[in-house]
């Protein structure tokens, strides 16, 4: 589909003419805003040669924009019926790819590799090497495991240029004051920024809330700030642990859910110049690396298990309106945990 035809008639006539619908067990919402698309490829300043990771490209309306830059693709779907559309619709870029090297090797400029897979279980390292971009309209309810899942572990992006719901981008992109777990791991992991909002009616069907655009700049892994590999296990169970009870007062959140006593949390919080009165959402990243610095590596958990990461989604959402989620793509490759 070409940028001039973008419009919601136009989606529902491709849809019609591939046999495709809106899979609702894929929060299946295309875009269907030129300005959006537009800002979406200004945002990822994608250029020839450019290796670019697209999760979840639905009927292939971001993936045109980001070959015609010039950018060596590679889309991973999971939709069978989007994979099949999207074979047709590329078939000449698809063929180009294969004529260059083999995976993970970046393809040629202008080149497309379509991957039928699920993100959350795809090997990266098989797929891309760095330096990388992702592009994507995230499925809403898998950002978090998404997120996790690109910047948790190696082989990192360089950068992410994202569509989620507009109360989670701004969630993520959050200062001192109304931080949340998904606010401390992102920020400790890449700088955040906002790059524009997205009404509704950008897309069709029309979802039930807006989305925005984010911009993730990602920093090295040895870079300033950033804590040993052995030492960030300990740091994610201590924010975790924060923001269990979030209304509460960290002295006494951290007293009783960490298993190295009051007395130890008092001197701690007192050695890393942080008020045992405040709140969890008030800490910026680096109060969180002073924290865990003054209390030193945490034994295992008293109560014999770790939070689990669904427990942090469930807890970090608290709020956050539950949508139709939406996106070019869908659900696409994001088929998430429950």
């Amino acid at each position: 589909m070409s940028g001039a035809r973008l419009d919601p008639g136009a989606v529902r006539r491709t849809l019609r003419a591939a046999g495709l619908r809106p899979q609702h067990r894929f929060s299946q919402n295309f875009l269907v805003d030129v300005d959006v698309l537009e800002a979406i490829l200004d945002a990822a300043g994608a250029s020839a040669g450019r290796t670019v990771l697209e999760i979840g490209p639905g009927l292939g309306i971001l993936t045109g924009g980001l070959l015609e830059a010039g950018a060596a693709v590679t889309a991973v779907e999971l939709d069978r019926g989007m994979v099949e559309h999207l074979a047709t619709a590329f078939e000449p870029a698809i063929a180009a790819a294969g004529e260059g090297p083999r995976p993970p090797s970046p393809n040629p400029p202008g080149t497309l590799r379509l991957v039928a897979a699920d993100i959350l279980d795809a090997n990266l390292s098989g797929l891309v090497v760095p330096p990388f971009d992702v592009v994507a309209n995230l499925p809403y309810h898998v950002t978090s495991p998404i997120l996790h899942r690109l910047l948790g572990a190696e082989p990192r992006p360089d950068r992410c240029i994202l569509m989620v719901q507009r109360e989670v981008a701004e969630r993520i992109a959050a200062r001192p004051g109304a931080m949340s777990y998904l606010s401390v791991f992102v920020q400790y992991h890449a700088a955040a920024s906002l790059v524009r909002l997205v009404p509704r009616d950008a897309f069709e069907p029309a979802p039930a809330v807006e989305s925005a655009i984010i911009s993730l700049d990602v920093r090295p892994a040895d870079g300033p700030g950033r804590l040993p590999p052995e030492m960030e296990d300990h740091l994610w169970r201590l924010v975790q642990t924060g923001f269990r009870e979030r209304r509460k007062m960290l002295r006494n959140v951290l007293g009783r859910q960490l298993p190295v006593g009051q007395e130890r949390v008092d001197a701690a919080l007192a050695a890393a110049g942080i008020a045992g009165d405040r709140r969890p959402q008030t800490l910026a990243v680096t109060d969180w690396i002073s924290l865990l610095g003054a209390l030193g590596p945490l034994p295992p958990d008293h109560r014999g298990r770790r939070a689990s990461l669904a427990e942090t989604d469930a807890a970090d959402l608290d709020g956050v309106a539950d949508p139709d989620p939406c996106s070019d793509a869908g659900r696409g490759a994001d088929a998430g945990p429950p």
